[in-house]
């Protein structure tokens, strides 16, 4: 019975077998369907491109948006043309081009798409996407190119273009494809990751001619593209382009920040571009003209450039000297016995020296600041002084970096002992005679534009700042502002020592070393005027510059401008500086006259004079037939050096 039962289970599964041996003979052999199916489809992987997020001022006007183009990508092994003159006649390329664009695409990979053409508009892709179809290998992709409606905030936005080898090759995740568009400097660099959404894939049914015959499962594997996060910015767009129109004809930069939040409202480097001429196919063509231009446009100078602050750094040593208890608001210094010149007639207190700008009162602070330690050796004395006053002036955020939102900011310079140390070789090799021209912001003070307005928001919100950003959230106000961007950094100084600066403040622009012009009525601007030394390249002029706030109680904007060769800056950077307090605060231009003077000045200085500078030179003169040059009656002796004096600060 059990023998039986054996044979029984035996046969149950040889039939089993023969069933599906017979269903796989039939299926592989005898049925040519889906043999069918395989020589006439593939599955096609489709990446999806999202858009970027676009960027708003604060009041929510658009200053970037994406306009929808194709881009073309070549997968090299699967190209297949039959009259390449012609397909190059279509694509608008010459033969080399094509030659060149091949090659780089065989180098990169044989069997991956990189791209050929970019930013077809819509137009040119309509003129060719049927032709495409004879054409093996060739793949659009749509895509976006950046759009910037206020031609304006270039070197803060940055701009958006192919991706380098260098960065492909530096992935730590692997994202980015050879062709992709990736953010580079400005805000486009700093939240790349926010603005770039998430790609999406598609799985796509094709012909053997590449003809698209529905979505694979019914999409069933495919995912959304997120379209990137727009980002609000605390810009003034309205403002920004004034303070573009105002920076004309010059080299500088204008920055202004709300003191309450450290938003940035105004971001200006002069002079500057249209950024729209980065966005396009022409971007290499454009890039290599901007790169040239002996104005260097490319450089932020807002955040790039290091300037000698000048007399405004007169603000700080009248703080920290305060503070030490080495000057009182009383303290009275006169001229007699001071290496520096100054312009007005000394016997000031400190209102009067800041509102004066008085240089030999500020040689006295610093002096007395320096050997108020109590030690007597007076080597030892101006290290230990000095190391305090270095720490106290870091406080206001001089010395390093700041931290803004925005790639490659200059950290400056703010000397320390062991700085003089090498420079002198050794601790007791210098004292106060070898580095007083710190007292009046010269020497060997850098400062970038963003330091000193950080410094007028700083006196403005007396005592504290917020690290100046761009950023003002994600989507809507407030909404993923890094925690960076809401920590109140305090400088030590008490609320007390601010008032007699701020009191010197006011009166430097009602009846100090500012242009009568620039104290506007109804703004309340309280300032403080520098002239940094530019004795580099042979430039007549100094650099002008201002710093301020308005209006004097409960600030809503303080403001740092830098002018290039225009002098004095109680004129050039002064006059800029009301007049952008003036629009942001009225929503409109009063001072006509004011505004009409500085649109029409001109501080551009020749090219000539610019670093960098070749002097063509002129073909040689056949002289075979020239009589001898008459030699010289006398000849020219070369000047003795002489010492350069330290020029007025104010």
């Amino acid at each position: 019975m059990l023998e039986n039962r054996k044979w029984v289970i035996i046969g149950v599964f040889c039939l089993v077998g023969l069933a599906y041996l017979a269903r796989l003979f039939y299926l592989q052999v005898l049925d040519d369907t889906y043999s069918l199916g395989a020589s006439k489809n593939s599955i096609k992987r489709v990446v999806e491109i999202p858009y970027r997020g676009q960027v708003y001022d604060r009041n929510n006007q658009l200053i970037v948006y994406n306009t929808p183009v194709y881009d073309l990508y070549v997968t090299p092994k699967q190209v297949k043309i039959p009259d390449t003159a012609a397909f190059c006649r279509m694509m608008n390329v010459s033969l080399p081009e094509f030659d060149s664009i091949m090659g780089l695409a065989k180098n990169y990979s044989p069997v991956k798409p990189s791209l050929f053409l970019r930013q077809l508009s819509k137009e040119d892709f309509a003129r060719i996407q049927d032709a495409l179809v004879d054409y093996r290998g060739f793949e659009p992709v749509i895509s976006s190119m950046r759009t910037y409606p206020a031609h304006t905030l270039s070197n803060a936005l940055g701009y958006v273009s192919e991706i380098s080898k260098k960065q492909l090759e530096n992935q730590d995740i692997v994202y980015y494809r050879q062709g992709d568009y990736v953010g580079h400097n400005g805000l486009e660099e700093q939240y790349e990751e926010q603005l770039r959404g998430k790609r999406g894939v598609k799985f796509m049914m094709q012909n053997v001619r590449g003809v698209n015959k529905g979505s694979w499962k019914n999409g069933a594997f495919d995912t959304l593209a997120v379209a990137g996060q727009n980002l609000i910015t605390g810009i003034d767009v309205e403002v920004q382009k004034y303070a573009d129109s105002l920076m004309q004809n010059k080299i500088g930069a204008v920055l202004a920040i709300e003191p309450a939040t450290g938003e940035i409202l105004v971001s200006v480097s002069a002079p500057t571009y249209d950024p729209n001429l980065l966005s396009s196919r022409f971007f290499s063509k454009n890039y290599r003209a901007l790169i040239k231009n002996p104005y260097k446009p490319l450089i932020n100078r807002p955040i790039m450039a290091s300037y000698r602050p000048g007399s405004t750094f007169k603000l700080i040593q009248a703080l920290i000297a305060q503070q030490q208890g080495s000057l009182l608001p009383t303290t009275v210094y006169g001229h007699a016995g001071s290496p520096m010149r100054c312009h007005c007639r000394g016997g000031n207190n400190l209102r009067g020296a800041v509102q004066n700008s008085c240089n030999p009162y500020f040689y006295y602070v610093f002096r007395k600041f320096l050997y108020f330690n109590g030690e007597h050796n007076t080597f030892k004395a101006s290290a230990i002084g000095l190391r305090q006053w270095h720490d106290m002036a870091e406080k206001f955020g001089i010395g390093d970096r700041l931290g803004i939102d925005l790639p490659s900011e200059t950290k400056g310079n703010l000397p320390t002992p062991e700085y003089y140390d090498k420079a002198y070789r050794g601790s007791l090799r210098w004292k106060f005679s070898n580095v007083y021209s710190l007292s009046i912001g010269e020497g060997e003070l850098l400062i970038s534009p963003l330091k000193l307005v950080n410094l007028a928001a700083t006196i403005a919100n007396r005592g504290w700042f917020i690290t100046p950003h761009y950023i003002k959230g994600f989507g809507k106000a407030g909404v993923g502002l890094p925690a960076e961007y809401r920590e109140r950094h305090e400088t030590g100084i008490d609320y007390k020592y601010y008032l007699p600066v701020i009191d010197g403040m006011r009166g430097a622009v009602a009846h100090g070393t500012v242009t009568p012009l620039a104290n506007i009525a109804g703004i309340d601007l309280c300032g403080k005027t520098g002239t940094s030394q530019n004795n580099k390249f042979g430039h007549k002029f100094d650099h002008s510059i201002f710093i301020g706030f308005a209006p004097m109680n409960n600030p809503k904007i303080a403001v740092a401008v830098f002018v290039e060769n225009a002098g004095w800056g109680g004129k050039a950077a002064a006059s800029v500086a009301a007049l952008v307090a003036e629009r942001y605060l009225k929503r409109k231009t009063e001072a006509l006259k004011l505004d009409a003077q500085v649109k029409a000045s001109n501080y551009l200085p020749p090219v000539t004079s610019l670093p960098g500078f070749k002097k063509p030179v002129a073909p040689k003169k056949d002289t075979t037939q020239q009589k001898p040059a008459p030699k010289p009656m006398m000849t020219a002796t070369k000047p003795k050096p002489v010492m350069a004096a330290i020029i007025s600060g104010n």
